[in-house]
Order: structure tokens, then C-alpha cells, then sequence
């Protein structure tokens, strides 16, 4: 199983919107990613803990075996298969090797500071930035 890494191309902008907080963000094109778009707008109820916001999607999204990894870097967003887990990874990258079956969906496109500013029960309301507007650069970040 390959490690976390982060080259995004024709990434889709959005936002995850929690109260009157939003936080732009950007999904890449998996199979996973492209299903989460269907779904949009999109609800999950979260919980902070030590690494991330961790929410259970009312049911599980496809994936590629090949997009399957373990691991994450800090400001991915991320499907965990074994349990439709959505999560919003923030700190804690350098431990993350022992954590697999994670497919990234996507990076936060803003400081991870704006994680510590949530309280720790969340609801993520995950929208498209713009429906009409689909990133053609290639974002590596």
C-alpha cells in the first residue's frame, strides 16, 4: 500500500461550510471525489479528535484500489473505507503511516488554523464553491 501524497489535477473547488465559517477546499478527481459531487450539498455531523474531524457518511463511496493509501498529510481531506468515515486531517502527518485504507478526496485551501477556531462537534455542510466552475490547472501542493 503506497504512503499519503499530494499532486491534485482539474481539482473541483468547494467549501465546507460549518456555521458561519467557510473553508475552501479542493477535490481531486477520483472516483470517490466525483461521487461525493453527485451528493452535493452534502451533510455530515463531525467529531474532533486528536488528528482530525471524523464524521460516518450515511453510506460508502466508490473507490479505485489504487487510490487506496495509508497515511495523510495534513490538510487532506479523506474517505476511510472501513467505516464510510469522511475526515478532515489537520496535524499528527508524521504518525499517520500506521493508519490505512484511506482514500484522499481532496486538501483544504486554507491555513489549518482555522480547524483549532471549531468547536468540537461540528455539522459540515460540504458545497460546491461555484456549480458552474471547475478548476482546469493542475494544484500541487
Amino acid at each position: 500500500m503506497q504512503h499519503a501524497s499530494r499532486t491534485l489535477k482539474n481539482g473541483t473547488r468547494i467549501n465546507l461550510v460549518v456555521g458561519k465559517t467557510e473553508i475552501p477546499a479542493l477535490l481531486n478527481d477520483n472516483a470517490s471525489s466525483r461521487a461525493l459531487i453527485e451528493k452535493l450539498p452534502y451533510s455530515v455531523r463531525m467529531h474532533r479528535y486528536e488528528h482530525d474531524y471524523c464524521g460516518v457518511m450515511d453510506g460508502p463511496l466508490p473507490y479505485d484500489q489504487q487510490d487506496v493509501r495509508s497515511g495523510w498529510l495534513n490538510g487532506d481531506i479523506a474517505f476511510a473505507i472501513h467505516g464510510n468515515y469522511f475526515t478532515i486531517l489537520f496535524k499528527d502527518e508524521e504518525l499517520s503511516g500506521e493508519f490505512d485504507g484511506i482514500v484522499n478526496l481532496g486538501i483544504l485551501r486554507s491555513p489549518l488554523s482555522v480547524m483549532d477556531s471549531l468547536p468540537a462537534d461540528i455539522t459540515v455542510v460540504i458545497k460546491l464553491e461555484n456549480p458552474a466552475a471547475i478548476d482546469a490547472q493542475p494544484t500541487t501542493r
